[in-house]
């Protein structure tokens, strides 16, 4: 069974490590039982780098998207969990379809240049559409 289950439009991980106290915001939920969920309408930019998106490593790239942001965003420590994302990466993505011997390729090209994308002083902005003018 894979780690990461589709409901509905919404998808939840459970390949976490457990933690001391849950955490969410608008679009993700991480409970105390590594359960990740993120929520329908969570934008993310796939793969990065020299990474080609394709419907096999996708899936993937949300779920490590989403731990990447929550360690940017200080709710996990990429000391203790970086390498776990990076793992879960390439997990999904042979559960996808990537072959094995290219899913370890990103693996390393993660676990070597993708510890600034954890790094608070990096978090992204975000930018919310006004609403429709009656």
């Amino acid at each position: 069974m894979s780690p990461v289950n589709f409901r509905g439009d919404d998808i939840t991980s459970n390949q976490m490590a457990k933690l001391t106290m849950p955490l969410h915001n608008n679009f993700l939920k991480l409970d105390s039982k590594g359960n990740l969920h993120i929520k329908r309408g969570y934008a993310w930019d796939g793969p990065s780098g020299p990474v080609v998106d394709t419907k096999e490593n996708m899936r993937a790239s949300l779920v490590h998207d989403a731990l990447y942001q929550l360690m940017r965003n200080e709710f996990l420590d990429p000391d203790v969990y970086k390498d776990e994302a990076d793992k879960i990466f390439e997990k999904i993505c042979i559960e996808d379809g990537v072959l094995e011997e290219i899913a370890h390729v990103y693996y390393l090209g993660l676990k070597i240049g993708g510890r600034p994308s954890t790094d608070p002083k990096n978090k992204k902005v975000v930018h919310i559409a006004p609403e429709p003018r009656a």
